[in-house]
């Protein structure tokens, strides 16, 4: 059954305002800069060699959500998996089930507790966006790196690169990518409303055995079906 969308419980593309990121295909262009932003440099050389050598994964992740004003956080957590070219999954598991599933083709978002599942064409739903970072495309077309600067804390040893939507219209002021070593371990994402996301990735198994099949969705007897 297909209809309209229920406004009240709004979660289609959460997955993506909230910083929901996968792996990628294609190439990411390297921005000539100065000598002394040799990090900025470094962290976008591994997340190209990351881009260009890694075909699929798997990892836990941890994700917080901050309102513009920092008053409110929300957490959430799951697992990904990735499968090039464009396919990925996100099983949201706390604190309510969420399953986001990319086949090459489609994005479908399944609320199991609503029996919702809403469903966008990729280039519709991905444009330039987080899981348009690390999922395919004409990433050099899309986005501009740029060296970012370490954080505080935990994370002061990893490297970033801050890559900024060519389109003023992508909803995301810019999306901060934290490697770790030869893999990314960080995703922090501005929107456009000043909302900021932090996504940690645990555990990253690169080149993990992944099956095709796990990237295919039917929705399940019974649920309502939104096409956006």
């Amino acid at each position: 059954m297909t209809r309209s969308f229920d406004p009240r419980r709004r979660r289609g593309l959460a997955w993506a305002a909230a910083g929901a990121v996968t792996a990628a295909s294609g190439a990411l262009a390297l921005l000539a800069a100065p000598p002394l932003r040799a990090q900025g440099d470094d962290a976008a050389a591994r997340l190209r060699r990351f881009v260009e050598r890694v075909g699929s994964g798997r990892a836990r992740f941890e994700q917080t959500v901050t309102t513009p004003d920092g008053a409110a956080r929300k957490a959430s957590s799951g697992r990904f998996e990735f499968l090039r070219p464009g396919r990925f999954r996100f099983d949201y598991e706390r604190p309510y089930a969420q399953l986001v599933v990319g086949d090459g083709t489609r994005v479908w978002v399944h609320d199991p507790d609503l029996q919702q599942v809403s469903v966008h064409r990729v280039d519709q739903a991905l444009g330039a966006s987080p899981a348009a970072l690390l999922a395919g495309g004409e990433l050099e077309r899309d986005f501009v790196l740029a060296p970012d600067p370490p954080r505080a804390g935990r994370d002061e040893q990893l490297a970033w690169v801050r890559a900024t939507p060519r389109a003023g219209d992508s909803g995301f002021a810019w999306i901060a990518v934290g490697m770790g070593g030869a893999l990314p371990a960080r995703i922090e994402i501005l929107d456009r409303f000043g909302q900021r996301t932090m996504l940690r990735l645990l555990d990253f198994e690169a080149d993990a055995p992944v099956a095709p099949e796990r990237f295919a969705f039917t929705p399940p007897p019974g649920a309502d079906v939104v096409e956006q």
